[in-house]
């Protein structure tokens, strides 16, 4: 069985729970991926103009329309982003425009940012409880979805997870497996997901990407290898036992995607971790 699970966001469009994402794949990889990702049966992708390979993603989704039997474009969930750049009013049409020349496409089903026209949804990502109460505060808008970087070892349950669902604001997370740019293992590499894994028959990515949707969470895994791709969209079920179990992984946080810590560096201080202290700029939340 594979993941068919949706979401219902507060703009009406229901959104997939378990989606595909694009970040940080190589060129000439991507529209082997999407097309890949889509044949396995997965209905959801995420996108943004700054990951430098939206024409192959448009490749590889013109490329499954043709070939798949039956997919249709509204059967797709296709998220994409503005880069900080363009988000004055006057540059965000021009913007989104070009998004969708380079995707083939005549509409989107959210974009990560403040559009005027042609998508469905409306997101913000990173946002923080504070960003997301000083843009409701400013404009009555609540952004129908927050992506957000989001796993076992940075969980927010408490915080975040619990303001998003009072507001009715989706959650999709992205890096659920970690990131490895700080040298350190991937969660599928924890003790606890690979004996929860052994248990159930499953991958440690399967049993992190079942936690990552529980409570009707999305979450979108990257990967071009065909066969990593297929299993990740097998569904697993996990138990409420191995969810306490996976949430003690987290009594201790850790955030891995930090601006500060890229190559190049970003000079700016937005989580207030402690990589990040001696940024020379930080965050305005002011509108």
């Amino acid at each position: 069985m594979s993941f068919g699970n949706k979401a219902k966001l507060n703009s009406g469009a229901e959104i997939p729970t378990l989606g595909y994402g694009t970040w940080q794949s190589k060129p000439g990889e991507v529209s082997v991926g999407v097309y890949e990702a889509l044949k396995a049966g997965y209905r959801h992708l995420d996108l943004a103009k700054i990951y430098q390979n939206q024409p192959e993603v448009g490749e590889g989704l013109k490329k499954a329309l043709a070939d798949i039997p039956g997919l249709k474009r509204e059967d797709i969930f296709i998220t994409s982003k503005l880069w900080n750049n363009n988000h004055r009013p006057e540059n965000v049409e021009a913007a989104l425009d070009e998004t969708l020349q380079e995707l083939g496409l005549d509409y989107l089903d959210a974009l990560i940012a403040l559009p005027k026209s042609k998508v469905k949804a409306i997101g913000v990502s990173n946002f923080t409880i504070d960003d997301l109460q000083t843009i409701i505060d400013a404009t009555g808008v609540v952004p129908a979805v927050n992506q957000v970087e989001r796993h076992p070892l940075l969980q927010q349950n408490d915080t975040l997870i619990k303001y998003a669902k009072e507001k009715g604001i989706h959650i999709t997370a992205y890096s659920a497996f970690g990131n490895n740019g700080f040298g350190l293992p991937l969660l599928i590499e924890h003790d606890v997901v690979k004996k929860i894994a052994e248990k159930i028959n499953a991958t440690p990515a399967q049993v992190v990407l079942a936690w990552s949707q529980v409570g009707g969470h999305s979450v979108i895994p990257k990967s071009v290898t065909p066969s990593r791709i297929h299993s990740n969209f097998q569904e697993v079920k996990i138990s409420d036992e191995d969810v306490a179990a996976i949430n003690e992984i987290g009594k201790e946080p850790r955030r891995y995607n930090i601006p500060f810590t890229y190559k190049p560096r970003w000079n700016i201080n937005i989580w207030d971790e402690k990589e990040e202290k001696e940024a020379a700029n930080r965050v305005v939340r002011k509108l």
